[in-house]
């Protein structure tokens, strides 16, 4: 019998759970192990935190939905991973060993890098977390009594730029529902070298749709920015030219800011020789399988993948959902192929399908494979995506409820559209 660990309950690790338990033999025991016993729809935080979802409406418990489907859960989380010895150090002082080991923890997010940034004794917000967005969500009315100057982004290093475009356009549709818009002036700071570039190198035309729609709702942007320091109702932000050179200093003051952080591996996993990168991210091969701890596998935001093209300031490459869940399959495939003794084959294709709210409206794009050059480049707009989002928010956390990760319907709707998991 092999013991599999899951590191993570978020978006990767409770999928990666389901699909596990479905695929290897029952006499193979499944464990998830995560540091909060609540599972958050993630994409749903820019919506909470302008008061259009309850926290209970994003967040469900995964204990009784886990365990129904034969799977144990540890809530306590893990203080360190010792790769040498297959073990798990918990935060409690126990130990789980392991068998195999898929990391799929999601980054920890690098507020420390930048002098009085970050929700947690900054002066900025973030959407990256459930509790941080019900911070913003306790304020907003606040705010809202008392409106004045808007920065919001996302910061050098970042590599997950769809929130910040969301929540801009959220706040902006919001701002205009409570009738006070026009008090409100909103500046769009990002380290992306234009607008659109979404870490991606930009998605068909979606540097000429994201300015078009920016220009229609009077938000003002910074891009190649660095972010030096915040303080309190003021950002000190440099903007570079297309080489890197300084071009201009900006002290931007602000009423409310929300800006999105770089991210790193989780400390957990932090400087392991062999397991990491100097960012702590996990590095596999193609079959998302550490190089040098053959039993360890990882999905999700915390893989290294190198930055699709060089920026004048540092961006970073972002793992959508579609993209992840690909990992799972390609995980979930090559395990189960090791305990038959068999070679790890399948590689996870990295299509991206991605659905951007935008409060009224919201933009679209498929791109296959997320890393260029591709075979398929689409972005398209319109207020069909407002309803699309909604309806996959409440099919991914029934997806969740029911532990299923992919109804064969879903599958089969999918490869109609040429969309694979696997290659």
């Amino acid at each position: 019998m092999a013991h599999i660990v899951i590191m993570g309950a978020g978006l990767g690790g409770m999928p990666a759970a389901y699909e596990m338990r479905d695929k290897v033999d029952k006499k193979h025991k499944v464990t998830v192990v995560s540091d909060s016993e609540n599972f958050q729809f993630v994409p749903s935080n820019p919506w909470v935190a302008v008061k259009w979802r309850e926290r209970a409406q994003v967040e469900m418990p995964v204990r009784k939905y886990l365990e129904r489907k034969g799977i144990e859960f540890i809530s306590t989380g893990v203080k360190r991973v010792h790769p040498d010895q297959n073990q798990l150090e918990l935060n409690d002082g126990k130990t789980v060993n392991y068998d195999y080991l898929v990391i799929a923890t999601g980054p920890k997010l690098a507020f420390d890098e930048i002098e009085g940034f970050g929700p947690q004794g900054g002066h900025t917000h973030s959407v990256c977390h459930i509790d941080h967005a019900m911070k913003s969500h306790a304020g907003w009315d606040q705010f809202c009594a008392n409106p004045g100057p808007i920065v919001v982004g996302a910061v050098q290093g970042a590599s997950c730029f769809g929130p910040a475009y969301e929540y801009a356009f959220i706040m902006e549709t919001d701002l205009r529902r409570r009738k006070i818009r026009n008090k409100v002036p909103i500046t769009f700071v990002t380290s992306e070298p234009y607008i659109g570039h979404l870490g991606l190198g930009g998605v068909g035309d979606s540097k000429g749709i994201l300015e078009s729609g920016m220009r229609d709702k009077h938000i003002k942007w910074i891009c190649n920015a660095k972010v030096t320091k915040v303080e309190a109702g003021k950002m000190y932000v440099t903007e570079h030219d297309e080489l890197g050179v300084e071009k201009k200093q900006h002290e931007l003051p602000f009423s409310y800011s929300m800006m999105l952080p770089a991210f790193k591996g989780v400390d957990a996993v932090f400087g392991i020789e062999g397991l990491t990168n100097p960012r702590g991210f996990i590095t596999v091969d193609k079959h998302q399988r550490n190089q040098k701890y053959k039993n360890i596998f990882s999905v999700g935001v915390c893989v290294a993948i190198p930055p699709v093209e060089p920026t004048p300031i540092p961006v970073g490459t972002p793992k959508t959902g579609y993209m992840i869940e690909s990992m799972v399959t390609a995980t979930v495939h090559n395990i189960h192929a090791d305990l038959e003794g068999h070679a790890a084959d399948r590689e996870a294709t990295w299509n991206a399908i991605c659905l951007a709210d935008f409060g009224d409206g919201g933009v679209a794009f498929v791109a296959i494979p997320q890393i260029p050059p591709r075979n398929v480049n689409w972005f398209a707009q319109g207020k069909w995506v407002h309803l699309a989002k909604i309806g996959f928010e409440k099919y991914f956390i029934r997806k969740m409820k029911k532990g299923t990760s992919e109804p064969f319907y879903e599958g089969a709707a999918l490869r109609m559209l040429g969309i694979e998991k696997l290659k």
